[in-house]
């Protein structure tokens, strides 16, 4: 009897042993033969250098991921599939209310997914740099009080850029520099979604510094989390940058929705390159308050998202004004975009469609659909646009905003004050810090703009980037432009025009392709009405073929 009880003990150690352990433990690999296929890739930013980050132990996320899978198995995830895969947040909503679903198993269906997915050597996307330790015990305070909910972003998973701060984990801004910078201040727009019962379920990679590290080197790679892949195409299709891993885990349902950034593209080019939905909002109407930043010119967050519906909820969720951030002052705010959007229709609506775009047949077939909506189509010249001084400006504005961030946002911790230090920095290790340089970065150390030449440069880039719009917008009287993924980004920048890419379709070769919306300041509940009426007429979008 005694033989027995000591075998029995030594079973259920060994079923302890085997749950604990149940997400294998990443071995990295040799990588030189995946390497050497992109070298002769056609476009220069898809010949990569490294693929595996050289910084980040993906254990270390499998800890925090593990821990928050007790009694959740394989067989949980595929009886619950049906309910989370591809669905929106008012069906997620209305499953959890029916009882069908708890916001405790749909935040550990994602994290299931995500572990599966990125232990997957020929799966793995590099698209997350963090994991919250908390977001499973998060979902069960919100299951305790969903009588409570106000907002349908209660109780839902979303993933933030990781150049937005969110204090109990890194805010690295995919830089080896920012590693440790655990700040106790929560971004503006995280505090906005807390309130409203969001759960933050993990930090996506990013080009570094939001794509403003090196010359020439791919989107979606930083020194942190290596390089973001494509579920569309892995190491074939560019993710976009920068917010190439808030588009990647997305397009790949490893949550609800997530929360990107932009300057100038980084919000438009990975939402159209993993055939989502991406809205650039106007600067102004969301907070930039503890994001890494480039320029308190341009800079905004924004949501990328896999329906329009889910970009309304979750924009806003994010509105409101900030008394830190001078942009947001008399913004609209508290706006349900949601409750009117499935109100949306294309009729009576001027569109101008870029005659050039015509050539590109996607474009075509669906601005023909537009027409059959209702819609009234403009065909329109693009025309050169004079776009002097952008990037002197963004030099400026970063030699400015990057201190002040660390110095109010950053950790306490952080020794650099400003970018030179971190150049500096990066030169020790060049191996693991930038094995495709600085050079952009680099350029904000010679930036002699003065307070007198930057005013005069914002406003001539403004006038140029209104004036580009606003000439064939008048003259034919637009309510809309429509462009394709982020062909108009720098010039929708400049006029501080907001933008919405809506997937419309794939290329021969299988790549996603966005139709972008582009309309007035503060036009944003037009701009995802006209959207939502788009994406329900087409229903373009369709999973990638691997993460099915």
């Amino acid at each position: 009897m005694k033989k027995v009880c000591i075998l029995l003990l030594l079973a259920l150690a060994s079923c302890k042993v085997t749950q604990k352990s149940a997400i294998p433990t990443w071995t990295p690999y040799d990588e030189s033969d995946e390497l050497a296929k992109t070298a002769t890739h056609e476009s220069q930013r898809m010949r990569f250098k490294l693929i595996q980050s050289r910084n980040l132990d993906k254990n270390e996320l499998w800890k925090q991921v593990s821990k928050q899978l007790t009694n959740f198995s394989a067989k949980d995830y595929e009886a619950l599939k049906p309910f989370i895969l591809e669905q929106d947040i008012p069906t997620l909503q209305a499953a959890v209310q029916s009882g069908k679903l708890t916001y405790e198993k749909l935040t550990q269906w994602y994290l299931y997914r995500i572990a599966t997915y990125e232990n997957d050597r020929d799966k793995f996307l590099n698209n997350l740099i963090a994991i919250n330790p908390n977001a499973v015990a998060e979902a069960r305070q919100r299951d305790k009080n969903k009588s409570a909910v106000s907002h349908p972003i209660y109780g839902m998973p979303i993933i933030l850029k990781d150049n937005i701060n969110l204090s109990g984990l890194p805010t690295t801004a995919g830089a080896q520099a920012f590693s440790n910078n655990i700040s106790p201040k929560d971004a503006f727009i995280v505090d906005r979604l807390q309130d409203q019962g969001a759960i933050f379920l993990a930090k996506a990679n990013l080009s570094e510094w939001a794509n403003f590290m090196c010359l020439d080197c791919p989107n979606g790679y930083s020194a942190m989390g290596g390089q973001t892949l494509n579920p569309y195409g892995r190491k074939r299709f560019d993710t976009g940058g920068s917010s190439s891993g808030s588009g990647s885990t997305v397009a790949a349902n490893y949550a609800v929705g997530a929360v990107g950034t932009e300057t100038s593209g980084s919000i438009l080019s990975p939402s159209s390159a993993n055939s989502l939905v991406g809205l650039k909002p106007t600067t102004g109407l969301l907070s930039r308050g503890g994001i890494v930043p480039i320029s308190s010119t341009f800079d905004t967050p924004g949501p990328m998202t896999r329906t329009v519906v889910d970009a309304a909820i979750l924009l806003s969720a994010m509105t409101g004004e900030d008394p830190a951030d001078p942009a947001t002052k008399n913004n609209p705010k508290d706006k349900r975009y949601w409750q009117d959007v499935k109100t949306g229709s294309l009729k009576g609506i001027r569109f101008g469609a870029y005659i050039p775009l015509l050539k590109d047949s996607v474009y075509a077939v669906n601005i023909e659909k537009i027409k059959s909506l209702g819609g009234t189509v403009v065909e329109i010249e693009m025309e050169t646009a004079a776009n002097e001084g952008f990037s002197t400006l963004l030099n400026a504005d970063m030699q400015a905003d990057l201190p002040s961030y660390i110095k109010n946002y950053g950790s306490g911790t952080l020794s650099y004050r400003s970018v030179a230090d971190i150049l500096a920095y990066n030169r020790l290790d060049s191996t693991k810090r930038m094995p495709y340089g600085q050079g952009r970065i680099a350029g904000v150390t010679k930036a002699t703009t003065s307070p007198d030449e930057m005013a005069q440069l914002r406003s001539n880039i403004r006038k140029n980037g209104v004036s580009y719009f606003e000439k064939p917008m008048q003259q034919h009287k637009l309510d809309v432009v429509l462009s394709i993924n982020n062909r108009s980004a720098g010039l929708a920048a400049a006029a501080n025009y907001p933008c919405l890419t809506v997937p419309m379709g794939y290329k021969t070769n299988g790549e996603p392709i966005g139709m972008t919306f582009i309309a007035r300041p503060f036009e944003e509940d037009k701009l995802l009405k006209i959207g939502f009426a788009f994406e329900q007429a087409t229903k373009a979008r369709r999973l990638p073929d691997d993460y099915k």
